[in-house]
């Protein structure tokens, strides 16, 4: 099914994007890499709404991702926020991304959404997970039962 440059491109791109997507997170949440956008190194106030909650979606998501762990389902919430993100704060400002500064949003909820629809690829830890579990399946369906 793919060719063995396919799954090093599947996972490089699912592992960039959710690392770089996390590092938005760390950012944000604890001021480090530069800190969070327009508060110039700090962070943004816990439990705010929406930035706190988006750090910690970019965070968390981002980890997951990059790990292949729960990919689709944190890929989902991904670009649900960042679709969020670029229709309720850039597109008031203008009409393309290239006018309002959502180009970061836009390509990461298409990204995401990539993701979503083609899967974390052959190389994520849940794929090592899933056939650890088959494995143990498969062995116990097999073992005989004894006779009483």
């Amino acid at each position: 099914m793919y060719h063995p440059a396919h799954k090093i491109v599947h996972t490089l791109f699912r592992v960039v994007v959710g690392f770089l997507f996390a590092c938005h997170g760390a950012a944000s949440l604890f001021g480090v890499l530069g800190g969070a956008q327009g508060t110039h190194g700090g962070t943004v106030p816990v439990g705010s709404w929406p930035g706190w909650w988006a750090a910690l979606i970019q965070l968390v998501g981002g980890v997951l991702v990059a790990l292949g762990l729960a990919t689709r389902v944190a890929a989902l919430i991904s670009s649900g926020s960042m679709a969020y993100a670029y229709f309720s704060v850039h597109q008031a400002a203008a009409l393309l991304p290239i006018e309002n500064k959502g180009e970061p949003a836009a390509l990461y909820a298409w990204a995401f959404l990539l993701i979503v629809a083609v899967g974390p690829g052959p190389w994520a830890l849940d794929r090592l997970l899933f056939r650890s579990r088959s494995a143990t399946r498969e062995q116990r369906s097999e073992t005989p039962v004894a006779a009483a």
